[in-house]
């Protein structure tokens, strides 16, 4: 049921809510993780978890994918810290909704864990968040944490 688990992580407080609970499911059936990261450029600077710092506003694509890859690193430490061997790190481009669920088919995903929320919280109000539209299109399981 959760041998594979795809976790889509921006550096927001959900994403590490949703990498932990995925952690507690992979562990129960020795699964594997795909750590999934979108670089967006947002209208604003977040403070990222994981001590990777803030992504400059306006930050070139270049230096998005640079903290995107810092990101993932840090990911990858604290799967292995909670019990999880396997896992594999993915950083790609385009809509993020899109990107998650394409993902979830190249990677043959069981089930993806994500935040409710992430950090373009403003834009998912108006046009529908990230998480509601990935819950809806895919095809394998989908578990939103706060």
């Amino acid at each position: 049921m959760f041998q594979s688990i795809l976790v889509p992580i921006d550096g927001s407080e959900h994403s590490r809510v949703a990498l932990c609970v995925a952690c507690k499911l992979a562990r129960q059936e020795d699964g594997r993780i795909v750590l999934l990261h979108i670089p967006e450029a947002l209208p604003h600077e977040p403070l990222l978890v994981w001590g990777a710092g803030a992504v400059p506003l306006g930050a070139t694509l270049e230096k998005r994918e640079q903290v995107g890859r810092e990101l993932l690193d840090h990911a990858i430490e604290e799967a292995k810290a909670l019990g999880v061997e396997q896992v594999t790190p993915v950083l790609t481009e385009g809509d993020p909704s899109q990107a998650i669920l394409a993902a979830a088919d190249e990677h043959g995903i069981e089930t993806i864990v994500m935040g409710s929320r992430g950090l373009g919280d403003l834009k998912g109000l108006v046009v529908g968040s990230v998480s509601h539209k990935v819950s809806h299109s895919a095809e394998c399981r989908v578990i939103t944490v706060r």
